[in-house]
Parts: structure tokens; C-alpha cells; sequence
């Protein structure tokens, strides 16, 4: 139990204190670096680059720097590099169209460290210095554009700034990927709020003759129905008494028919016309005439009343 409990302390020791001591000193002696995926390492001593490295894994500078490999963290330094792709928008830049309209452009560009050196010692603020120089080139390229082509054209406006800016931008270290122009827009607010106005109103008239067309023709619809139906309704009532006059001449041929339809018509029109019937038994003349003048004065004392 001694023995394992010595060799685990010991193990302890050496992986958590000692290995970590170690790899420091013989990283500050210079014996090995590690880059890591998308980097660049650049070192410098007594103001001069005595080598770069930017393949990913581990490095032994001995075989690249030679003796100074030893001092070159004492005495120099290390600049490490972030070599991954970069991006910046710049919004509303300020240009003029061809018809003196003022119009912000919204640009998208991407970038990336080519050149380490150049990076490091040509410009003191490259990332700066290249927005500075896309703003620059998107006023001086694309001003007194049409406005038509301003707001259409995006692609060759895009391959325009981005010619212009290239060459420039490598010579600071900096290599330009991919130029978009995102919007092209407005700056003055007046000339928004009358083209919003203009747009409404054209709405608003569309939206009328639309409105009014519709109405035309529900009219020419609905008077058409109308006059198909006057004439249908006419026809019909035309050939009404020719069918009448038919069925009455065919009725007419059998007198018996004919007597009988013209008693049952009689009766339909006592019967449709609502009239009091009084049944008066045979042999009774004298009850009818009592009922005749109770009626009579009835019907007289109701208009004197009136």
C-alpha cells in the first residue's frame, strides 16, 4: 500500500507539475510552437522577421531559426494571425445618382490575411484602411450611375468596387474575397414621404378602376339577364293563348267535356271568389225573404252608423 500510494503521488506530481514546468520552460526556450488550423505565426527579433510559420501542427524551431530560436521569446516576439475569412458591412454610403437623387448604398464585403508580413508592418490598421478604401471606391465608382441601373445592376456594381479595391487591399496584406451591394435605398426623408405618397395614389386609382370595371360589368351582366329574361317572359306570354286556344278547341269537340270543365271552372271561381252561401230549404220562399230583408237591414244600419 507504501509503494502505491508513493507511485501515485509521484504520478501526480510528474503529469500535473512537472510535464506542464517542462513543456513551458522548452516553449519559452523556443524549442517547439504549435499552429493552429487558420493561423500564422510571425516572429520578430530586433525589429527584423527572421521566419513565419502557418501549416497547422506541431513546429520545432531549431530546424527554421536556428540558434536564435533560443532567444527569439526572450528577446523578440510572436505574432500569431488569425488567418480565417473575415466579413464587414458598411451602410448607407453616401452617393448621387445621375438625375441628382441622393441614395445610400449598403455594401458587403469579404477579406482574408494573404500576405502576413504585409499585414503586420505596411499599415497600422489594415482592417480600417481597407473598409476606409471600399467606402471610398463605392462614392467615387458609382456616383452619377442612372438611377434605373443604380437600382438594378447590382451584380456589375459589385464587380465594379471590388476591381477598384483589389490591388490596394494586397498590397497591405489584405486579400478581398466576395463584394455584394445588399440595398440601395433613399437618404432624403422628403422624397421618401413623396414617393410613398405617389405610390398610394397610384393604389388608390388602380384600386377605383378596378373597382369601377367591376361595376361595369356586373351592369352589363345583370342587363343582359334582364333583357334575355323580358324576352323569354315575352315569348312565353305570346304563346300562351295560342296553347290555350288549342287545348279549348280540342275540349270543344266533346260537349260533354266541354259542359263539364266550364261547371267546374264556375265553381273554382265561386269557391276562389269567397262568397256566403245561404242553403235555404225547398218549399221555403217565405224563410228567404226574412233572411233577405234581416240582411238588408243590417247592411242599412251599419251605414247609417258610419
Amino acid at each position: 500500500m507504501i509503494n502505491f500510494a508513493f507511485a501515485a503521488a509521484a504520478t501526480f506530481v510528474a503529469s500535473f507539475i512537472l510535464v506542464p514546468i517542462v513543456f513551458g520552460a522548452a516553449k519559452l526556450l523556443g524549442l517547439y510552437t504549435i499552429v493552429q488550423e487558420r493561423q500564422c505565426k510571425v516572429y520578430v527579433l530586433f525589429g527584423k522577421v527572421i521566419g513565419q510559420m502557418d501549416e497547422p501542427g506541431l513546429h520545432f524551431l531549431f530546424p527554421k531559426l536556428g540558434v536564435r530560436a533560443l532567444i527569439v521569446n526572450l528577446f523578440g516576439r510572436c505574432y500569431s494571425l488569425d488567418m480565417s475569412l473575415d466579413q464587414n458591412y458598411l451602410r448607407s454610403q453616401p452617393v448621387n445618382s445621375e438625375e441628382g437623387a441622393p441614395m445610400g448604398i449598403g455594401i458587403w464585403y469579404e477579406m482574408f490575411i494573404s500576405n502576413p508580413v504585409a499585414y503586420l508592418f505596411k499599415n497600422a490598421d489594415p482592417h480600417g484602411s481597407l473598409a476606409a478604401n471600399v467606402g471610398n471606391a463605392t462614392v467615387r465608382c458609382l456616383s452619377n450611375m442612372k438611377l434605373a441601373d443604380m437600382l438594378e445592376n447590382r451584380h456589375t456594381m459589385s464587380q465594379t468596387v471590388r476591381t477598384e479595391v483589389s490591388p490596394q487591399s494586397e498590397e497591405w496584406g489584405y486579400k478581398l474575397g466576395s463584394v455584394y451591394i445588399r440595398k440601395v435605398h433613399f437618404r432624403d426623408v422628403g422624397m421618401i414621404q413623396q414617393i410613398e405618397e405617389k405610390v398610394v395614389n397610384r393604389l388608390r386609382q388602380v384600386t377605383s378602376a378596378i373597382k369601377q370595371d367591376g361595376a361595369n360589368q356586373v351592369s352589363i351582366i345583370t342587363s343582359t339577364a334582364e333583357r334575355q329574361a323580358a324576352i323569354e317572359f315575352a315569348k312565353a306570354a305570346a304563346m300562351r293563348p295560342e296553347i290555350v286556344g288549342a287545348a279549348l278547341q280540342k275540349i270543344s269537340l266533346d260537349p260533354e267535356i266541354a259542359d263539364s270543365m266550364f261547371e267546374i271552372l264556375e265553381t273554382q271561381n265561386i269557391i276562389d271568389g269567397k262568397a256566403e252561401i245561404t242553403l235555404v230549404p225547398r218549399n221555403q220562399r217565405l224563410l228567404g225573404d226574412l233572411m233577405a230583408a234581416q240582411e238588408a237591414m243590417g247592411g242599412a244600419a251599419v251605414a247609417k252608423g258610419t
